[in-house]
């Protein structure tokens, strides 16, 4: 079994606050199309209360998070425009190491958003 897992964190760069209660959703992407994984909600931290990919379920491969923004903006009272400049976040990314961590957070604003692999 591979030892590697996927971990995630949302901070809300315009709050300068964890973004807690944004919904995300892990899906592998595969020749016969994405298949969901899983789906959590952030906590207070920003972060979710477990791997979003644990070690049981850990592969190589291609994979996307998608982030619910303009739901957490809303549920934050960011003022509100129709549509969002900013609504749903994909990050398409790859996993080539079984046996590491990988850490895929996003860096949030009304306006713009950020990501990169962490630690």
């Amino acid at each position: 079994m591979a030892s590697g897992y996927l971990t995630t964190h949302v901070l809300d760069m315009a709050r300068g606050l964890p973004a807690e209660g944004l919904t995300v959703t892990l899906y592998r992407i595969a020749g016969d199309g994405p298949k969901q994984l899983a789906q959590m909600v952030t906590n207070a931290d920003g972060r979710t209360d477990g791997p979003i990919l644990p070690q049981a379920q850990f592969e190589t491969g291609l994979y996307e998070l998608v982030f619910e923004a303009g739901a957490y903006l809303d549920k934050v009272g960011t003022p509100p425009e129709e549509p969002r400049f900013l609504d749903i976040i994909p990050i398409r990314f790859g996993i080539s190491d079984a046996e590491s961590h990988y850490h895929v957070p996003l860096l949030l604003s009304p306006f713009g958003f950020s990501t990169y692999r962490g630690s």
